[in-house]
């Protein structure tokens, strides 16, 4: 009994992974606003997570704008209607697209729709190192991303497989594709739920 009692403890959820994908997003799109420069470096502040220290917007507006995104995106991840998540930076007065995330949504097992019991045995620190990999290539992709020498601004895109009812503030949005592209994968993370794919693309100035 002990064991059985000790397993499902551990187990981790389909809304608990989900709250895994969206955490590990949080910290990844902040990482990328301090990265590549879109507001200034004093309105960070450093957290700590995965063993790493991340540098967070205390921008109230952002905040609040990827709070109000990322709840309504753990709702669809658990009904499984998302196949991607997308950050698009773009010139603020051109409104080209400079430079893009994609977060592409893998579901992970063997289940049914309507099957909302689905859990993962697999360690949650396990999980963490994987992400800690991702979030340690996202800081260090400044290293070869062209500079960005334009007033940027970021926008959040999400992909669902079939029609969702979107809420009020949402609107239908048009794809943001780039000229000239090319593109650098980073490393994947699964719960066993969900995996995750990373990928920048980005202007190819050559």
């Amino acid at each position: 009994m002990t064991t059985a009692t000790q397993k499902t403890k551990n187990a981790i959820t389909l809304k608990g992974s989900s709250e895994i994908v969206c955490d590990y997003l949080n910290y990844g799109i902040n990482s990328i606003l301090y990265q590549r420069g879109l507001y200034p470096p004093e309105t960070f502040q450093t957290a700590e997570n995965y063993g790493l220290t991340i540098l967070m917007s205390t921008n109230e507006k952002i905040k609040d704008f990827l709070k109000a995104t990322l709840d309504q995106l753990k709702d669809w991840l658990v009904d499984r209607t998302v196949n991607k998540v997308a950050l698009i930076i773009s010139n603020v007065k051109t409104l080209e697209v400079m430079e893009r995330w994609d977060f592409k949504v893998e579901y992970e097992g063997n289940v049914g729709d309507g099957d909302s019991e689905q859990t993962s045995e697999k360690p949650l620190k396990q999980i963490k190192n994987e992400i800690r990999d991702v979030l340690k290539q996202i800081a260090s992709s400044v290293a070869y991303l062209p500079l960005l020498d334009c007033l940027c601004s970021f926008d959040i895109q999400i992909y669902t497989k079939n029609k969702v009812e979107l809420p009020t503030e949402w609107s239908e949005a048009e794809p943001a594709n780039i000229k000239n592209a090319q593109s650098v994968k980073m490393r994947s993370f699964s719960t066993q739920i969900h995996k995750m794919e990373t990928v920048v693309t980005y202007k190819n100035e050559d």
